[in-house]
């Protein structure tokens, strides 16, 4: 059995010395450090020459109390040696060198990484939308794989209580177009060019590029929200596991509806943002109701109700997607959830501006001005 380190004070050649004795390792060690913090005696030299073993703790405790006293430590071995200038070694401070590239190499990196992340994200975002494409030819296969009741509800979550917003915006949108129009065109006497603005620029563009971003704002975050905590409860996980698809389940009803109702506040909303500008105009330029729905109906072609009703829905097939692959992507805490979430919302309403400036050069080359 180790003996118990321990120390005594000797006097050898008229110099303070503290020699200690045993065994200096961890196991049996004892109150040895609390001994050496209350000794108040003064120390010009340790002897470890009658110890019998020291590991790298009995190595420490020597050290710091040598430090302390300003005693020197004689009597190791080589290897004890060895050791003990290790741990002293181990105390001294490390310098670390800060290397701070240059400016201009650093903004280049950033944007370096930003231009990757991007392409990684579209190559993403194209993979999960082929995904979402094999999913709703299995369903259309396999019919019994429909959850009718989850997308009837994601019908009344996307466009029923989306309503009341999308009209106010559409409505309050329609009297601003109307009023700068008023305004701008009444030097040269053209107001009631007011009407053909409004008509064909609500029915064509604003409405169903407003509606989109209000959807993409609702839906498309609550969408990331929703399957980025499932994926953190592990719930999709679950679901592989019982057999349950979760792009059948969870991707799909979301897609279809937003698909689906698109066109429906699309054209909800320009009907809106034209009632708005039509009361501005039976207000300030005196033109009554059935003025302005006879001009109307003279100024405004079917091609533009056709433009509308042609965007909105693959404005909605972006945003249900970009929603639902952001959400798929979290992992690890809860912070994904929110930085998934608005960079759903970002991306797809960059996307769908994106888009709308493609179908205005596409309608505009096939002569649907």
């Amino acid at each position: 059995m180790s003996e118990s380190a321990d120390f005594e004070q000797v006097d050898a050649g008229g110099a303070a010395t503290l020699r200690f004795t045993g065994d200096l390792s961890l196991a049996n060690l004892g109150d040895l450090p609390d001994r050496l913090d209350n000794y108040d005696g003064a120390v010009s030299r340790i002897d470890l020459s009658a110890v019998s073993r020291i590991d790298t703790i009995g190595a420490w405790v020597v050290h710091r109390f040598a430090r302390d006293k300003d005693a020197k430590v004689e009597g190791l071995g080589d290897d004890e040696r060895n050791l003990y200038d290790q741990v002293v070694a181990a105390e001294q401070p490390v310098a670390m060198q800060i290397h701070r590239p240059h400016s201009l190499v650093r903004v280049v990196a950033e944007i370096g990484e930003a231009v990757i992340q991007t392409f990684q994200t579209i190559w993403g975002l194209l993979g999960f939308m082929g995904a979402t494409t094999i999913a709703f030819l299995s369903v259309i296969r396999h019919p019994s794989r429909f959850r009718f009741n989850a997308t009837v509800h994601r019908f009344e979550v996307v466009g029923v209580s989306a309503l009341g917003i999308i009209g106010l915006m559409s409505f309050l949108i329609g009297i601003v177009i109307a009023q700068q129009g008023a305004v701008q065109l009444r030097q040269f006497g053209a107001e009631v060019y007011t009407i053909n603005l409004l008509g064909r620029l609500t029915l064509r563009e604003l409405g169903v590029l407003m509606t989109a971003i209000m959807v993409a704002g609702r839906s498309g975050s609550a969408f990331a929200a929703q399957l980025g905590t499932m994926k953190l409860t592990e719930e999709i996980d679950a679901m592989r596991t019982i057999g349950v698809s979760p792009m059948e389940a969870l991707v799909v009803p979301r897609t279809l509806a937003v698909v689906l109702m698109m066109p429906l506040l699309g054209f909800y909303s320009s009907l809106i943002g034209m009632i708005g500008g039509g009361m501005l105009c039976w207000a300030t330029l005196d033109i009554p109701p059935v003025t302005f729905v006879q001009r109307i109906r003279e100024v405004v072609p079917m091609a533009d109700l056709y433009v509308g009703l042609i965007k909105a829905p693959v404005f909605g097939a972006i945003i249900a997607i970009a929603g639902c692959f952001q959400g798929m992507q979290v992992e690890g805490d809860a912070e994904q959830v929110g930085a998934r979430t608005t960079a759903a919302v970002v991306q797809a309403i960059f996307l769908v501006i994106v888009l709308d400036a493609f179908f205005a050069i596409f309608f505009s080359e096939i002569g649907w001005i």
